[in-house]
């Protein structure tokens, strides 16, 4: 009995070996601000072959059963006042705080979700050699928070593919959102591996001295 109470045991602990074994998934990393634009890898950026098609967005999202596609899904996790759910997944009614501007937005049609490192910019900066699904990946990415933001039309419009060299939010002389952009903006880079020219690598380092208590917290991208 003792001897087959031990083979039982040992039978056991083959079973949940292969699962103590499995590899640990990738952890956030958390530096500040500073320290996060040292590690951004210098490159020289060209446009060459940019398509924004070359992006497939937006997709079913994070949850293909809900019927919303990334768009919504945004604008559902970014509301401050939840709106109605409808059909087809229509939003009605909810409000939203595009922090770009500092403005209050009632309708979700104002809106337009903002990829943080715009998709030219990305494939500048590296993205020009991923795969089509590694693409579809970045402009559908709802794992990092502050990879996609919800903002009127006006600023994203504003903004269009610029860098902090060449843009930052109209809010901006508001510090809090002056870190907050330049911590998001490094944060996307790092994750995803992506490169940042001379203009834009000296601008962020002019923000990060104002921002001497900003961190940046981002997980590589899989």
């Amino acid at each position: 009995m003792i001897k087959t109470a031990l083979r039982g045991l040992a039978a056991a602990a083959l079973v949940v070996l292969p699962l103590a074994a499995a590899p640990p998934a990738h952890a956030a990393e958390i530096v500040p601000l500073a320290a996060a634009v040292d590690r951004l890898p210098l490159g020289i950026e060209s446009r060459e072959g940019y398509e924004r098609t070359s992006f497939k967005h937006w997709n079913t999202g994070a949850n293909p059963s809900d019927g919303c596609n990334t768009r919504a899904e945004v604008l559902i996790s970014e509301a401050v006042e939840a709106p109605e759910i409808g059909a087809s997944c229509l939003l009605s009614g909810g409000r939203w705080w595009s922090y770009y501007d500092a403005t209050s937005v009632t309708s979700a049609s104002g809106l337009d979700i903002d990829h943080m490192v715009p998709l030219a910019e990305a494939w500048d900066s590296g993205a020009s050699a991923w795969t089509p699904q590694r693409r579809e990946a970045y402009a559908n990415d709802q794992r990092a928070l502050t990879s996609l933001v919800a903002v009127t039309a006006r600023s994203n419009r504003a903004k269009a593919d610029k860098d902090p060299a060449q843009w930052m939010p109209p809010s901006a002389a508001d510090d809090s959102v002056r870190c907050r952009y330049a911590a998001e903006w490094v944060g996307t880079k790092l994750r995803w591996g992506l490169a940042a020219d001379d203009a834009e690598l000296s601008a962020l380092r002019g923000l990060a001295l104002g921002c001497p208590l900003e961190s940046v917290t981002y997980e590589p991208a899989v």
